[in-house]
This record gives structure tokens, sequence and C-alpha cells, in this order.
């Protein structure tokens, strides 16, 4: 069984093709459940508009079930809340050069 860690690790090799930060220090990831036989990721997207709409949660998908050998990966996009930068962890806005919360 997967731990949440470990598919937090797989989740952060994802990107968006469109900004050098992996998905997660971007605050697209709003939960992850693993379970026996199966994870659960609700995600969102930087806007309903996101040219990779579709690619994002299916290249999530993929490397969670390629990398941790689970079949049942299930991957729910929402707007609610809708994505705002301030959701971007401080990794994440140190590699886009961006000030952290407390610099703004």
């Amino acid at each position: 069984m997967p731990t949440q860690e470990e598919v937090i690790e797989v989740i952060k090799q994802c990107y968006d093709p469109e900004i050098p930060v992996n998905v997660h220090d971007l605050g697209l990831i709003y939960e992850v459940q693993a379970k026996p036989d199966s994870v659960f990721v609700k995600m969102t997207l930087t806007s309903a508009a996101c040219p990779a709409a579709q690619s994002l949660p299916d290249q999530i998908r993929e490397r969670i079930s390629s990398a941790l050998g689970v079949k049942n990966v299930n991957v729910e996009v929402t707007f609610d809340p809708p994505w705002s930068p301030e959701k971007i962890s401080p990794e994440g806005r140190k590699k886009l050069g961006l000030p952290g919360p407390e610099e703004e």
C-alpha cells in the first residue's frame, strides 16, 4: 500500500507544461488519499481554460499507477475553491522568483 507521502512524491514529478514548477508546489493539489487498493487525488487547474486541463490529470493518474503499482487511481478536478497564486508553496515561489506572502 502506498503512503500519502509516496503519492505526493510521485505527484511532484508532474508539471504544468507552461510553468516550471510541479503541480504540488503550484498548489494545484487539494487532497490525497492513499488506501490499500486505490488512490484518490482532488486537484484544480490554474484556470478553467487551462490548455493542460485533460493532460495533467491523466499524467498524474498514469504516474501514480506506474510508479506505485496502483491500478485504481481517481483524479478529480474541481474549481472550488478556485486556484490563486497565494496557493503556491514557498519552494514554488522561490523557483518562480516570487516574493513570499510575508514579503508582498
